[in-house]
């Protein structure tokens, strides 16, 4: 019996569906399987179960287990990665192997020639049998094996045998597999750091940088890796004194990706971080981002003010440009003229004229914000205000009639005018063109496959957290979805002073910023980090400790 007449038979896929999927199937020649849990007509699980009864095969669940190095050792990696199968354990002379693709049974024959071991196949999921095997033999495992038989057992040193090396199809292949890694694993950054005598490949995901699972032998061909991101970057190869700055575009599943790369020498060699940046993906509307009602609301309201600086704070990497775009794209429409002047432009919104900074011919934020004002915009963005220069004109702009979008880094919303401030501009101006200040932070949302109910002890909470005593909240025990950490994705945390006429005096008189948010709170025109914080835990989209982490501290 076929697959679709058995998922037909158990009633998991419609007749409809399966027709649509041997259509696609003819069309691209993709297995049915997995053409069916690609359009949506069943799920992987159920058509897992289903492919184990077609074959009479065992299922197994690969993370819950864990291996003998021994057994490991008995298929050499370049199999592993080509036949996509992995040994789980040994019983006297039977080898049982993990595979995800039983159609093509006849491949598992070289196994048993190999081994000299009878082989007694199990099924697994197919994700879960790729995150297994490169936990184990590590990310390219394929690719390092294959590279040690290409070049000599020789570290290079010089300039010309590091390029000769990055043009090796091995060390494309090697690059191209640290990228879809990162990609995969839902990285927001991937870090190559040199040290004396081993090369640290790590992963930031969901804010949280995580060691990627790369061989040991990675460490030959750190150089040639550094060059081959350089070539794909357009940067110098024989430049290794000086920091350096390229971008990388690459496709993968369907999606343009910008890697933002970035080269610093470092003691033991060159140091690089790449921010990994889905030009395709849909920006996420405002109501979508995870503000509080009452925080929306407000924010609402000062993005339909005419004209004043609307700021948004927050360290690297806390979705201030995601904020903006979704600001942007609710207000700006064909009765308003926006331009935006960003370093680097990364997301294209339909509507708005967006301009990328050149320093090396003098468009710098402060520059271009001066042209920019003569092409009569009702709205303008200002990527970041970095000096004195760019703080001026942006206030200028905004006591001209226009609404002005820009980001500071700043710890907390009432942080952002003092900030102003020690730039050099007069608190007058401050005073009367800061409208509203948003402070925000990222903080992990709980899992929605393992998310469970638990009640915390209250002694165990931070002090600015503690609820009342018997409060059920949310936390994930860990998954193969959320990689075990009980994480998956992120939301926003956000703090909004909008500015009133008693904050305007604190301003003018150059107070500190603990009083200006006094002030603020005074009027009821600031809501914390700490209140949306704790308003997320009760919600069940956080853990008290991922507040603590984020919000608590700035405070």
């Amino acid at each position: 019996m076929g697959i679709d007449a058995l998922l037909l038979e158990r009633g998991l896929v419609s007749a409809a569906g399966v027709e649509e999927a041997v259509a696609e199937q003819q069309r691209t020649g993709e297995r049915l399987d997995r053409v069916l849990v690609r359009l949506g007509h069943v799920d992987s699980q159920s058509m897992l179960h289903a492919i184990g009864e077609q074959f009479s095969m065992p299922i197994v669940d690969l993370a819950t287990i864990v291996p003998e190095p021994e057994i490991l050792k008995l298929l050499p990696s370049r199999l592993v990665f080509r036949q996509h199968c992995a040994p789980i354990d040994r019983t006297d002379n039977v080898l049982r192997v993990a595979t995800s693709d039983p159609f093509e049974l006849t491949a598992f024959d070289e196994l048993r020639l190999l081994t000299g071991l009878t082989i007694e196949l199990v099924l697994a999921d197919e994700d879960d049998l790729r995150n297994f095997i490169r936990r184990h033999y590590g990310v390219a495992g394929d690719t390092l094996e294959a590279l040690h038989a290409e070049v000599e057992p020789v570290v290079t040193e010089t300039a010309t045998d590091e390029a000769d090396q990055a043009e090796l199809a091995s060390v494309i292949r090697l690059v191209n597999d640290l990228l879809v890694e990162a990609i995969r694993e839902r990285a927001t950054d991937l870090h190559i750091e040199p040290y004396e005598n081993r090369v640290a490949i790590r992963y930031r995901v969901d804010g949280i940088l995580a060691t990627a699972s790369v061989p040991r032998t990675v460490d030959r061909f750190r150089a040639a890796i550094i060059s081959r991101l350089k070539i794909m970057a357009n940067l110098n190869v024989a430049e290794r004194r000086r920091p350096q700055d390229g971008r990388i575009s690459m496709r993968h599943d369907g999606h343009l990706f910008d890697l933002r790369v970035s080269v610093i020498p470092m003691m033991h060699g060159e140091g690089v971080v790449l921010r990994i940046l889905d030009s395709t993906a849909g920006l996420l509307p405002l109501d979508e981002l995870g503000m509080q009602e009452n925080v929306l609301d407000r924010w609402d309201e000062c993005i339909h003010t005419p004209h004043g600086i609307l700021l948004v704070t927050g360290p690297t990497g806390s979705g201030k440009s995601t904020t903006l775009y979704a600001s942007l794209q609710r207000v700006v429409t064909g009765e308003v003229k926006a331009i935006t002047i960003e370093d680097p432009v990364e997301y294209h919104l339909d509507g708005v004229n967006q301009i990328q900074t050149q320093a090396e011919v003098g468009m710098t934020f402060a520059a271009g914000l001066r042209s920019i004002l003569r092409h009569d915009p009702d709205i303008v963005m200002v990527g970041e205000i970095r000096d004195r220069e760019t703080a001026e004109a942006a206030v200028q702009a905004s006591l001209t009639g226009h609404l002005v979008f820009s980001t500071l880094h700043t710890n907390t919303a009432a942080g952002a005018m003092p900030r102003l401030l020690d730039m050099g501009v007069e608190p007058f101006l401050v005073a009367s063109s800061v409208e509203a200040v948003l402070a925000q932070r990222l903080v992990r949302r709980v899992c929605a496959s393992c998310g469970t109910d638990w009640t915390p002890d209250w002694d165990t909470l931070p002090d600015a957290l503690r609820f009342r005593e018997g409060t059920v909240l949310r936390r994930g025990t860990g998954c193969r979805d959320c990689r075990g950490t009980g994480y998956h994705g992120r939301v926003g945390l956000y703090e909004l002073l909008v500015v009133s006429d008693s904050v305007r005096k604190q301003v003018l008189a150059r107070r500190s910023t603990g009083e200006i948010a006094q002030a603020a709170a005074g009027d009821k025109n600031l809501t914390t980090l700490l209140d949306a914080g704790r308003t997320a835990v009760l919600q069940g989209l956080t853990c008290p400790d991922e507040v603590a982490r984020v919000a608590v501290a700035g405070q």
